[in-house]
């Protein structure tokens, strides 16, 4: 009936999967001289996003589909989260080993033009992500940065039409074999087990031109590096002349810091885009009462406050010596890498335990509302049977929150606690049977936490609880300042690195925490 189309649109995906883009625009036909008129369109609210019209791959949706005057304007998410192939396809997106979106539709009513046809009304069925345009220039050109940027060109994508009667392009083996062989890197890429080094080669960069403007700007400065690699840390300048590191490194600083700071893999995480965010909490709500057939009812209601997060900023710095940064030889993001994780983490975990929330973030130690027992004893568990208290406080939490619940302590707590033992013998903590796994006590894991205090007398040593009652919420990626001038005189650079991080107890409820007392 009609080939595929060669149309100019325009796309772009940010970094949690959203994809927005003209799928069709309006008064152009395409080559076979096939017109779509404005208000033809007619599909469901919601439409799936399929990879390459393969039924079997949905990647995501298109939850927004609107006729504008430039086109079908379109936005959908990928399910980044949720579908590895998602993920795939968004890191091909980036490096344009995909470059199209594609409408498969159901012609309702047309009618013949000089050339072609004029469609008045269809169905559409679906938008995938395709991956080869069937023109050479049909690529995608505007792809958004970590902070809502984007570097625009002129967009052009293709777009095809019924794609159970359209011919696929033709392609030719040259051509397909360089596709092969880039989306073999892309997955390689993806599924490569992370070095010490963030997977950076002593003698080359193999992670894009970001990467290598970010190598480039450590070493020698901004106003040293290729016009080409300028531009791509330009989105990242702010009003101070700092730099966002790229994603790749700020994701793998992100995994050493749950390292350093165990909360944040079991808390619940969110990136924010504002100064602050505000949570409503529910304090009460309705009460049903008995009432006779004809007794006046008792009136209720629910009552709320707001939980407020704010944002504050966590900063360090480190001397590197210029003959370091001058050797090419040097793992240099590696080892700044290991550096400010280890001292974000240890700063931030001891915060998400006993921060005030005063200039940092506020623990969960320190958070009013919680539910607390006391052992009993003045300054250590009681002696005859001490694991009576720990049982208390499991089903001290409702069933829900309990059955979520993770023991909180640290080291030396955790060693008094595992030489208890039941009344036939049997130790109450539990090691792991696979390696890799966390130790267990009345069934829930154990999370060593450095922090948390020992054992004493009016000491908190022991919290148990849901911790997806308790919120982190990160306003700012991980930015950095090369400063060559301060410590010019004793041959090093200063590299400063910030980022801003708020946490805060959402559902105090969820918690119950120990205290050390008679």
């Amino acid at each position: 009936m009609s080939e595929r189309l060669e149309i100019k649109a325009a796309l772009t995906v940010d970094d949690a999967g959203t994809i927005t883009g003209i799928a069709w625009p309006f008064g152009s036909p395409d080559r076979v001289g096939d017109v779509i008129e404005k208000g033809a369109f007619a599909s469901p609210e919601v439409l799936p996003m399929l990879f390459a019209h393969d039924q079997a791959q949905v990647i995501g949706v298109w939850d927004e589909i609107s006729e504008t005057p430039d086109g079908l304007t379109v936005k959908g998410r990928l399910l980044i989260d949720d579908v590895e192939r998602a993920r795939e396809v968004r890191a091909m997106i980036r490096t344009k080993a995909v470059s199209g979106l594609s409408i498969g539709f159901r012609t309702k009513a047309s009618k013949p033009r000089h050339r072609g046809r004029t469609i008045t009304a269809l169905d559409l069925h679906e938008i995938s992500v395709v991956a080869v345009p069937s023109h050479p220039g049909a690529q995608i050109t505007s792809i958004k940065a970590a902070d809502g940027t984007a570097a625009h060109k002129e967009p052009i994508l293709e777009n095809e039409a019924e794609i159970e009667t359209k011919n696929d392009p033709v392609v030719s083996p040259e051509e397909l074999k360089a596709l092969k062989a880039d989306v073999a890197t892309i997955k390689a890429k993806l599924n490569r087990p992370t070095a010490a080094n963030n997977n950076q080669p002593a003698a080359q960069n193999d992670n894009g031109i970001e990467q290598k403007a970010f190598s480039s700007y450590l070493r020698n400065g901004a106003d040293r590096i290729a016009s080409d690699e300028q531009k791509a840390l330009t989105v990242g300048t702010d009003a101070n002349g700092g730099y966002l590191a790229p994603e790749e490194f700020g994701n793998e600083l992100i995994k050493l810091l749950r390292e350093y700071s165990p909360i944040r893999q079991y808390a619940r995480v969110v990136n924010v885009s504002a100064p602050e965010i505000k949570y409503p909490r529910r304090v009460s709500g309705t009460a049903a009462t008995w009432v006779a057939e004809v007794e006046d009812r008792t009136e209720s209601g629910m009552t709320f406050e707001q939980v407020t997060l704010t944002p504050h900023e966590l900063a360090t710095f480190t001397d590197v010596s210029n003959q370091l940064l001058a050797d090419n030889a040097y793992g240099l993001e590696g080892e700044l890498l290991s550096d400010f994780a280890e001292s974000f983490g240890i700063t931030e975990g001891l915060a998400f335990v006993k921060g005030t929330g005063v200039g940092q973030p506020k623990g969960i130690m320190t958070a009013t509302g919680l539910k607390e027992v006391k052992t009993g004893v003045a300054d250590a568990f009681p002696a005859a049977n001490p694991a009576d208290v720990l049982i208390g406080m499991y089903h001290g939490l409702a069933t829900s929150h309990a059955a979520n619940g993770v023991w909180i302590m640290n080291r030396k707590t955790l060693g008094t606690i595992r030489q208890w033992k039941d009344g036939t013998g049997r130790y109450l903590v539990l090691d792991p049977i696979s390696a890799g796994g966390a130790s267990t006590l009345l069934g829930r894991p154990i999370v060593e936490v450095p922090d948390m205090d020992d054992i004493g007398a009016g000491k908190f040593p022991i919290l148990f609880g849901d911790l997806s009652g308790y919120r982190i919420v990160d306003r700012a990626a991980l930015e950095t300042l090369r400063d060559p001038y301060t410590i010019k005189l004793k041959g090093q650079t200063r590299f400063h690195a910030w980022k801003r991080v708020g946490a805060d107890v959402t559902h105090p409820d969820r918690f119950i925490k120990l205290k050390v007392a008679a």
